[in-house]
């Protein structure tokens, strides 16, 4: 699958700081400390809707990963996986009485579009479930080998097609090490995140399906020695990022909605095979909100990143809005807030239009070592502010400044001006 085209890079002078970020399964802040390639896998989208401000912040919060690495001289393998096959795509295609196929490819053309509009630097591996499923194939075939999978009737087929496979957290002796949630908590969100906790017969209620079988009116596919079906929604990942990256992975991230069961099963899926490390760091980003509630396409509460660019919103307005706020926080978004971001955004570039300002080389520091220090990028934008503020006030006498600071913008925080 094809990804979308990358953003121009700027070299810009200096050294970067080694990125520190927040473990989810520590709790922690820890180095992350790759080798000359540093390994990203980052959870994508299922799609049947366009994209709103909530995925816009998680992929810009793991774009300023890519900067950082890409910034502290390693080359980054970045890898993205796209569900698209999946229950929420197949109920919408039929709700609008089209081909699920078609749907997701049009909602996946236009997340390229937002993606390329907010700088946002591309994966290397940009992969659909459909285009991996002789690999995930593969992985299910490893988890019945080791023992660590189970067949449950297909309750629907009336014994045409083959069982549905489960796996068996019996098997996992670290299950719950991503979230230290407990089991009532995990409980709690079990259903309303895919699971299905009333299933008959499981073994454990928590135990996550790794392939359905077809079923009359769904999408299905054959591979030898597995009944026609299709994947389980966490052994996807599971799959792509062994195929693509190798473990562990030197980051491992999504939104926070996706700690359990998502990361927790997928972890749990590589460790029934043998996996003793998945990834060094677990990073997530926050949910956003609107009206009190988290932006969902299943709510319909959405602030769409292409209605706004329709509406004539600079997409640097947008990401500036994304970056105000600390990636691992949950929030609400609010007009005044894209407001705020539009004046800033225009306050910047009357700064570096100057012909001479003060010098930008602390303020490129300090843009360093707030995103260094956990993506702290709304201290990134004070400095930047600052910078600014000074620039209109008092002036300054370097007329490289401007160009060095504009150049720092595009290449750390992807803030083109």
């Amino acid at each position: 699958m094809i990804s979308w085209p990358p953003p121009f890079l700027p070299a810009i002078p200096g050294d970067g700081s080694a990125l520190r970020l927040h473990d989810t399964s520590s709790g922690e802040l820890q180095e992350v400390t790759p080798g000359p390639v540093a390994r990203l896998y980052v959870c994508g989208i299922t799609p049947y809707d366009a994209t709103h401000l909530g995925h816009a912040a998680t992929y810009v919060a793991f774009d300023l990963v890519v900067r950082v690495l890409r910034d502290n001289g390693h080359e980054v393998h970045y890898t993205q996986n796209v569900t698209d096959v999946d229950d929420p795509l197949l109920e919408r295609a039929t709700r609008d009485g089209i081909d699920w196929r078609d749907l997701a490819v049009a909602e996946i053309d236009l997340f390229r579009e937002d993606m390329t509009a907010l700088q946002v630097i591309p994966p290397e591996d940009y992969i659909g479930v459909v285009e991996a499923l002789p690999v995930i194939a593969d992985l299910v075939r490893r988890t019945i080998e080791s023992g660590a999978a189970y067949e449950l009737p297909n309750v629907d087929s009336e014994g045409t097609t083959g069982p549905d496979l489960y796996v068996d957290l019996s098997r996992v002796s670290d299950f719950g090490k991503v979230s230290g949630w407990t089991r009532e908590q995990m409980l709690a969100v079990f259903a309303e995140r895919g699971g299905d906790p009333d299933r008959p017969g499981k073994r454990d209620v928590l135990d996550p399906l790794l392939w359905r079988a077809a079923r009359e009116g769904e999408p299905s596919w054959e591979f030898e020695d597995l009944p026609a079906g299709r994947p389980g929604w966490h052994v996807e990942c599971t799959a792509i990022a062994l195929d693509r990256l190798g473990m562990p992975i030197d980051v491992n991230g999504g939104g926070s909605d996706l700690i359990f069961p998502h990361h927790e099963m997928t972890v749990a899926q590589a460790s029934a095979i043998g996996v003793e490390e998945y990834a060094r760091v677990h990073a997530h980003a926050g949910m956003v909100g609107l009206d009190g509630h988290k932006m969902s396409k299943s709510r319909g509460n959405l602030v769409l990143v292409s209605r706004l660019r329709e509406d004539g919103v600079d997409p640097m307005a947008i990401r500036l809005v994304l970056l105000a706020q600390h990636y691992r926080d949950d929030w609400d978004y609010t007009p005044d807030m894209l407001t705020s971001a539009q004046v800033r955004l225009e306050r910047w570039r009357e700064a570096l239009s100057v012909n001479s300002a003060p010098s930008a080389d602390a303020t490129v520091t300090a843009i360093r070592a707030a995103l260094s220090d956990d993506l702290d990028a709304p201290r990134a934008l004070t400095a930047v502010d600052l910078w600014a503020d000074q620039t209109l006030t008092t002036g300054g006498v370097e007329p490289s400044a401007p160009g060095v600071l504009g150049r720092a913008l595009d290449a750390l925080l992807g803030v083109r001006v």
